[in-house]
C-alpha cells in the first residue's frame, strides 16, 4: 500500500540528493530517456515523476532495441539515461554499432535494479570515458530510491549514500547492529518513503516491517555493506539478496592414516550469485547469465550458472564453451566460488519488466531436471 506522501517524499529527496551534482554541471533541466516500463515503480517514479517533479524532458521508447536507443539519442540529445546493467551490456558488446552514433550528448548513465559489477562499471568507462555512470538502489516498499549516486560523488562498485530524511542500519546474523566498513549485514531501512505495508497480509506486513526504538524500519532482505568514500561520505554496496545466498561448507579432505581426523565442524561460505554474475558477463562468451545454488552431497550447496552465449561463439561445442567459463571463473575467484554446479545454456534468462532475474524460475526448472533424472536412475 503506497501512500501519495510516500512518492512526494522520494521525489524530493531524489531532486535534492542530486541537486548539487546537476548544479556542479550547470544543469538546470535536462532531457533524458524513458525506456523502462512505467508500469513498474523504477520507471513510474525514477523516471515519469522525478523527471516532471524536475522539469526535465521525457523520450519514452515503447521497447528496449539498441539501434533505436542509440538513433534516438543523437536525435534528441539524450543527456541523462535511467538503465539496467543488460542494456549497458549491451553498449559495451556493440562497440562499432555505437561508433556509428553521436552519443557526445551524453553525461550521466544511472543504473538500478540489479547490481552493476565493478569490473562492467570500469569497461564502461573505459568505452565511454565522457559519461559518468552511477548506481541507486531502491524497493517498491520504499516507494523507490533510498541509495543514489550523485555525478560529484561516484563511488565504483556501491550503489551510493542514502537520500536526504533516510537512515540505514546493518544487522549481523545474530541481530547485533553492525558498526564497521566493510562488513556485510542485513539491510534495514527507515524512511518516510516507506510505504503503509501488505493489502490485505497482516502477517507479510508485520515480518517486513518491524519497530525498535528508534522507530520503524524494513527489513529489504538485502545483504550490503558500508563503505567510506573519497568524499568522505558513506556509500553503501548492495552484494545479494539474503535468500538468495550460495551457502557452501569446506570439503573435509580424511587422510589415509592410522589416526583418527575427528571434524568437530567449520565455518561455512556464502557466495552471492550477483558477484558470479557481473564477474561471468566480462567474459567474450556470454551474452547474459543467472547463478543460483544446486545441491551438493559435500558442500551443501554449489554455484550453478545459466548462459545465453554470445554471438560469436554461436558455433562453438558447447562443452568447449563451458569449459572456457568455468576456467575464467577458477582464475579469479575463490576455490568456493567455483561453477562446480556447471555451466548449462539457454536462449534466454527469465526476468521481470525492470530487469531483475527470476531465479525462482531457474529453480524450478533445475529441480524438474533433477527430479526427471532421478527418475531415470
Amino acid at each position: 500500500m503506497i501512500a501519495h506522501r510516500n512518492v512526494i517524499a522520494n521525489l524530493m529527496q531524489i531532486r535534492w540528493h542530486e541537486d548539487a551534482g546537476r548544479r556542479q554541471n550547470g544543469v538546470e533541466t535536462q532531457t533524458q530517456i524513458g525506456l523502462l516500463p512505467l508500469s513498474h515503480i523504477y520507471g513510474l517514479v525514477v523516471i515519469a515523476n522525478a523527471g516532471a517533479y524536475r522539469g526535465d524532458g521525457t523520450i519514452i521508447l515503447p521497447r528496449f532495441e539498441l539501434t533505436t536507443l542509440l538513433e534516438s539519442i543523437q536525435r534528441f540529445k539524450i543527456n541523462f539515461m535511467h538503465l539496467v546493467p543488460p542494456i549497458i551490456i549491451q553498449l559495451l558488446r556493440n562497440p562499432e554499432i555505437c561508433s556509428r552514433h553521436d552519443l557526445s550528448s551524453v553525461r550521466f548513465i544511472y543504473t538500478g535494479a540489479a547490481p552493476l559489477g565493478a569490473e562492467t562499471h570500469e569497461d564502461m568507462l573505459k568505452a565511454f570515458p565522457m559519461i559518468t555512470v552511477g548506481q541507486g538502489y531502491g524497493m517498491t516498499e520504499t516507494s523507490t530510491v533510498v541509495f543514489s549516486t550523485a555525478e560529484n560523488d561516484v563511488m565504483m562498485g556501491t550503489s551510493g549514500s542514502l537520500v536526504p530524511a533516510t537512515r540505514a542500519k546493518l544487522l549481523d546474523g545474530e541481530g547485533r547492529e553492525i558498526t564497521e566498513y566493510d562488513k556485510r549485514g542485513e539491510l534495514l531501512i527507515q524512511s518516510p518513503s516507506l510505504t503503509l505495508g501488505y493489502l490485505h497480509n497482516e502477517r507479510a506486513t508485520a515480518e517486513a516491517f518491524v519497530w525498535d526504538q528508534d522507530g520503524r524500519w524494513i527489513r529489504t532482505g538485502d545483504v550490503a555493506v558500508a563503505r567510506r568514500a573519497p568524499s568522505g561520505n558513506e556509500h553503501f554496496a548492495v552484494v545479494d539478496r539474503l535468500k538468495e545466498l550460495i551457502k557452501t561448507k569446506p570439503n573435509i579432505l580424511i587422510p589415509p592414516s592410522r589416526y583418527t581426523l575427528t571434524y568437530t565442524g567449520a565455518q561455512g561460505h556464502q557466495v552471492a550469485p550477483a558477484e558470479l554474475e557481473a564477474h561471468l558477463l566480462t567474459h567474450p562468451a556470454v551474452h547474459d547469465c543467472a547463478v543460483i545454488p544446486v545441491p551438493d552431497e559435500d558442500a551443501g550447496e554449489v554455484p550453478k550458472a545459466f548462459v545465453v552465449k554470445s554471438a560469436s561463439v554461436v558455433a562453438k561445442p558447447n562443452e568447449e564453451v563451458a569449459r572456457e567459463i568455468r576456467r575464467y571463473v577458477e582464475a579469479h575467484k575463490a576455490r568456493y566460488k567455483w561453477l562446480k554446479g556447471g555451466v548449462e545454456f539457454i536462449d534466454v534468462v527469465p526476468k521481470s519488466p525492470s530487469g531483475k532475474i527470476l531465479r525462482r524460475l531457474l529453480k524450478d526448472k533445475e529441480k524438474e531436471k533433477r527430479r526427471a533424472e532421478a527418475a531415470k536412475l
